[in-house]
C-alpha cells in the first residue's frame, strides 16, 4: 500500500513541477512584453520623419472602392 501512495505523491509532484515551469515561462514572456510596451529603453529618434518632407509625396487614390462589394459601407 505504501508503494501506491509514493507513486501517487510522485505523480502529484511531477504535475506540480510541470505547472510551475509553465507558469514561470508565462511570467517570463509577460515580463518581456512589458519591457517592449513600456519602451523606456528604446531610442526612436532615428525613426522620426521630418513632416515638411511629407508634403512632396503624392497621394495615391485607389482605383476602386472595394468596401462597397462586401457591404462595409451599408447603412441599411
Amino acid at each position: 500500500m505504501a508503494s501506491g501512495n509514493e507513486n501517487n505523491s510522485s505523480i502529484k509532484q511531477q504535475r506540480l513541477q510541470k505547472a510551475l515551469k509553465k507558469a514561470m515561462e508565462k511570467e517570463k514572456k509577460y515580463a518581456k512584453e512589458q519591457k517592449f510596451y513600456n519602451a523606456d529603453e528604446y531610442d526612436f529618434k532615428g525613426a522620426e520623419i521630418d513632416p515638411s518632407t511629407l508634403k512632396d509625396i503624392e497621394t495615391i487614390e485607389p482605383d476602386y472602392d472595394y468596401t462597397d462589394d462586401w457591404g462595409a459601407c451599408d447603412n441599411n
